[in-house]
């Protein structure tokens, strides 16, 4: 496995990029202006994440996605403990924005995130279709927090 930043152009991920935000015009909100990431396994592009600055110290994950065949096998958490490292002693949180739900919350507990504070009615106010995951429909962004210094 090898994570690397990748140079290149970012909308070659569309495909994942679109695993974790199915909106373009989201993605093209932080996507220039990101640093993007790709997570490689025999020669195959298993993952990518997007990470910004978000000043005051915050480095934030825009997007971050594993292949539906790779996920549970710890490339998610892979990504995560490799920014975690990277951006050490240059920003002193990591920050995602997530749904409420089953599947995104408790993977970012297991990574060490914290609650933080929520947006309310974010995917309802910023989306032009109800998102869901899980069977449920998204409604406010929860904002979860690691300290990375």
């Amino acid at each position: 496995m090898r994570i690397m930043k990748y140079e290149g152009e970012k909308t070659d991920f569309t495909g994942l990029l679109l695993l974790a935000d199915e909106s373009r015009d989201m993605i093209d909100r932080y996507l220039d202006r990101g640093e993007m990431y790709i997570l490689e396994d025999e020669g195959i592009v298993t993952g990518e994440c997007v990470v910004t600055d978000e000043g005051g110290g915050i480095l934030e994950i825009k997007n971050i996605a594993v292949l539906p065949r790779y996920s549970r096998k710890g490339y998610g958490r892979a990504m995560i403990d490799y920014l975690s490292s990277a951006y050490r002693g240059s920003f002193s949180i990591l920050q995602a924005g997530t749904g409420d739900s089953p599947l995104t919350i408790p993977f970012y507990e297991k990574c060490g995130f914290k609650r933080y504070h929520i947006i309310k009615n974010f995917f309802v106010e910023n989306y032009d279709h109800p998102i869901f995951e899980c069977g449920m429909q998204l409604v406010d962004m929860i904002i979860m927090r690691k300290s990375i210094s």
